[in-house]
């Protein structure tokens, strides 16, 4: 399974990490993901991390934690 992360730092300009023909894409504004508590499972319930591709997937990766660990680089590095 492949994986995209995006960082929406304005409209237009966005941090990527990930192939484009990605199954799973998570995408976040920097302002969330740049939060110090950052938990990409929590900003997903609350409906602020939103994510394309088949749910199981989806919950596969926010469980394993490699989507708050990227997201959360991509957030930090300019």
């Amino acid at each position: 399974m492949s994986v995209q992360y995006r960082v929406v730092v304005a409209k237009k300009d966005e941090r990527v990490d990930g192939p484009d023909d990605a199954e799973v894409v998570f995408s976040v504004p920097i302002a969330v993901a740049a939060e110090d508590d950052f938990d990409a499972t929590v900003e997903f319930m609350r409906g602020r991390v939103k994510a394309t591709g088949h749910s199981g997937q989806v919950l596969d990766v926010l469980k394993s934690g490699a989507a708050t660990s990227a997201l959360s680089r991509l957030a930090s590095n300019p």
